[in-house]
């Protein structure tokens, strides 16, 4: 699609010849003759870049471009004719992409907005990659879960939300019985798929306040903010059933399941994270004691 520009001057004759100029080079122009009408038209017109002459009657054009990048993502570009009275300077510090001087040749206009397009776009590339290296940074590449260095941030800020609002949190700890077991006996390439599958079973079971980790090799824990403790045992006996009931084929004819153990608690007040894990470790191993495939709560 076609990038979308606004032409914001009161000179009808120049703002009808950029207008012209730039729709012929296929770009999608609209035109305000004022900044109050800039400001209205970008409600509806969501462009790219908008060109501002900065004498206007009313508001002038910095004033526009401070008001523009208060509220918008949008590049300005800042004309004038009164090379005197205005500078680069302060037109970038109102937020301003570029600064052109009347009279301009229409080439040179053309060419400095590919420039900020251009420039746009790889900040736009540049937020994208350095999101995506953040995601990779607090997640399992394996289960796609968050990892462990997540988790121990997360626990700490929602105990501080605890701690503010007085909001319950219950956190779960879960651990895939003999997996080491079943790692022996089929290979770690088998083990691997079962713990991809347990973490897309465990992420399908989360509302979207809760958050699934991968804790250890074969654990998991899950923070579910704002839960009391037996809202939290439905959702770990769900995910308990659901890992029990999927199949698994290690070698071709042969089948096999698994289960986990869970622990569950809520947190207590003026309880630190390290205890909170702790007690639910110890609910955790207390279902391995009595059997296994089970759930136990503190």
């Amino acid at each position: 699609m076609a990038h979308a520009i606004l032409i914001v001057d009161d000179d009808t004759a120049i703002k009808e010849s950029v207008e012209e100029y730039l729709t012929l080079l296929s770009y999608r122009v609209q035109s305000a003759s004022s900044a109050e009408e800039a400001l209205e038209k970008l409600k509806t017109f969501p462009a790219d870049v908008v060109l501002t002459d900065i004498m206007m009657q009313g508001m002038d054009g910095l004033e526009l471009t401070r008001r523009i990048k208060q509220t918008h993502d949008i590049d300005v570009m800042v004309m004038t004719g009164y090379s005197a009275d205005y500078s680069y300077e302060e037109a970038v510090k109102t937020g301003a992409s570029d600064f052109i001087f009347k009279p301009f040749r229409f080439e040179e206009l053309d060419l400095r907005i590919k420039r900020v397009l251009r420039e746009a776009e790889f900040k736009k590339e540049r937020t994208r990659l350095l999101k995506e290296l953040e995601q990779l940074a607090i997640t399992d590449a394996l289960t796609k879960l968050f990892n462990s260095r997540h988790f121990f941030r997360q626990i700490k800020t929602e105990i501080e939300r605890h701690e503010r609002y007085n909001h319950a949190l219950s956190l779960m700890m879960l651990d895939i019985d003999h997996f080491k077991n079943y790692n022996d006996t089929w290979g770690h390439l088998e083990g691997d798929k079962v713990l991809m599958a347990i973490g897309r079973i465990i992420n399908s079971c989360m509302r979207s306040m809760d958050t699934a980790y991968r804790y250890g090799g074969e654990e998991f824990a899950v923070l579910l903010p704002e839960t009391r403790i037996k809202k939290a045992c439905v959702v770990g006996n769900r995910i308990k059933d659901l890992i029990s009931s999927a199949s698994f084929e290690p070698q071709t004819g042969v089948r096999r399941s698994v289960t986990i153990s869970i622990g569950a608690s809520e947190l207590k007040d003026a309880e630190d994270f390290t205890s909170f894990i702790r007690r639910t470790d110890q609910a955790l191993y207390k279902s391995k004691e009595d059997g296994r495939n089970r759930l136990t709560f503190c």
